[in-house]
């Protein structure tokens, strides 16, 4: 199996020094690249085409969700994954950096192991969204005055049950969660997800999150 090729994105050469020196030593990890601000991860991503960035959000420049926003939306990176860093478990900008296409995020103090584990699971497709950090996460930018519903183009090609496992996906609950609530099995539970997730045009989880959001899913 090819190692995952990972770029890592921060202001602080503190911060990039320890992430390479910590990720060089395992095995099925390589570094390609580091970047100091946002414009240059941009630029790095095009050229290196990393399977994972690890993305700071302050950053000079342009700031780590602008960054990811252009990586996202790069048809040329499809499959490119952004992971977040952040100091704080709930940022103030993680909802936006989900928003615009990170497929999770992870504190600054995550274990190593914790941070090789998170880096193989991004880059195999999955979102990097425990249920807590989800749950926290969506209470409290639900609970935002500014909050705009705009449901996605395709909601309506839900099925009722469809709609209301995104619902559940929204809140982050786990597919185990999902089919303990509705009384069906993890499979269905998956199965319908995995529909879902199809569509809605969603590139993983984290987004399907976002889309329940968005779409008045989640109270």
């Amino acid at each position: 199996m090819a190692d995952v090729r990972v770029l890592v994105a921060d202001d602080q050469d503190l911060v990039r020094l320890g992430l390479r020196t910590l990720l060089d030593s395992e095995d099925g990890v390589t570094i390609v690249g580091e970047a100091a601000d946002g414009l240059a991860a941009v630029e790095q991503a095009r050229a290196l085409r990393p399977d994972v960035v690890l993305m700071d959000i302050r950053m000079p420049g342009i700031d780590g969700i602008e960054a990811t926003r252009r990586i996202a939306a790069d048809p040329d990176l499809a499959g490119t994954r952004v992971v977040v860093l952040t100091t704080f478990e709930v940022d103030a900008y993680v909802f936006d950096a989900l928003r615009h296409g990170a497929s999770g995020f992870l504190t600054k103090d995550t274990k190593p192991a914790d941070l090789v584990r998170a880096i193989h699971l991004i880059a195999a497709g999955e979102a990097l969204l425990s249920p807590s950090v989800t749950r926290k996460v969506v209470r409290e930018f639900a609970s935002r005055p500014s909050r705009v519903l705009q449901p996605h183009p395709q909601l309506a090609s839900l099925t009722d049950r469809e709609r209301e496992i995104v619902g559940l996906v929204g809140e982050g609950l786990s597919n185990e969660e999902i089919a303990a609530r509705l009384v069906v099995s993890p499979a269905t539970a998956r199965t319908h997800v995995s529909r879902a997730m199809i569509k809605l045009s969603a590139r993983d989880r984290a987004q399907l999150v976002v889309f329940a959001y968005r779409s008045g899913l989640v109270d």
